[in-house]
């Protein structure tokens, strides 16, 4: 069966504790919390604390979020993935999300592959000292200089960081892309989102089209979610929804129930 987790940005409006609640009342294996809210970080409670209050509800931390822009290292780039690290080893989370820049910068051939292989590169001993995963996250747009997971495969094996460094499949971004490999011995998070505005082309589709996945989805997450397994992959898919609708919702609970409900249904057509 597929397991579940929960990305803080599909429920924004609520606390770290209300997430928590959530998550464990709809069963899932985890969750996902940012620093791009508007609300602290785990509402400021100690990270420690935080760690141990989603663990005591039967929850992982699955990661911290996020280094912006990590393919653009600098020394200060070097200071924030430091302190994120500590904050997630303090927590007892199991990896901190690596977000590429995307303002259509740096995107030659060749001077994209090498700003990302000195990023793993500085990015790869920091993380073994933490005890930490990178996810490390392609994004599909048309600015981003990171938009194909073979890229970024490429440069964590010219690397050796194999053992620090995981993708995070994100089927918005996926689709935005092109499609392409999967990558599923390189994939440590399944990200899903579904787009139904039918009047979007790919090109013009934003974070603000992305709501929870149903019947009239564009992406084919349920697809993607089952090439995935069938390859090999067994973790756990994590909902991140950006669009206003999703967060304005007086009925989160019921609404990601009935999202998960569809996807397990569809797989399991998928697999009969």
């Amino acid at each position: 069966m597929t397991s579940f987790a929960l990305n803080h940005m599909t429920v924004a409006r609520l606390g770290y504790a209300q997430l928590l609640d959530l998550a464990a009342d709809l069963d899932m294996v985890g969750v996902e919390v940012r620093n791009d809210l508007p609300q602290p970080l785990f509402d400021g409670m100690d990270p420690a604390a935080a760690g141990a209050l989603a663990r005591d509800k039967g929850l992982r931390l699955l990661a911290v979020a996020e280094v912006k822009r990590f393919n653009d290292w600098s020394d200060g780039k070097a200071a924030e993935a430091l302190a994120l690290m500590r904050i997630a080893r303090a927590a007892g989370a199991e990896a901190v999300s690596l977000i590429p820049r995307n303002d259509n910068g740096g995107m030659g051939n060749g001077e994209r592959q090498a700003a990302l292989r000195v990023a793993l590169k500085a990015l790869k001993p920091m993380l073994e000292d933490h005890g930490l995963t990178g996810l490390v996250e392609p994004l599909g747009f048309e600015t981003c200089p990171l938009r194909h997971k073979a890229e970024a495969v490429e440069a964590i094996e010219a690397t050796g960081g194999r053992e620090q460094f995981k993708l995070v499949h994100d089927s918005f971004h996926h689709t935005l892309a092109q499609a392409g490999p999967l990558f599923p011995q390189h994939t440590g998070l399944v990200h899903i989102s579904g787009v139904v505005d039918p009047t979007v082309t790919l090109a013009q589709m934003t974070d603000a089209h992305r709501i929870l996945v149903d019947a009239a989805d564009r992406l084919g997450n349920i697809d993607q979610i089952a090439a995935l397994r069938a390859a090999g992959w067994d973790g756990p898919v994590s909902f991140e929804s950006f669009a206003p609708q999703v967060h304005a919702s007086a009925t989160p609970l019921a609404d990601l129930a009935a999202s998960m409900t569809f996807i397990r249904e569809g797989m399991a057509r998928k697999a009969a």
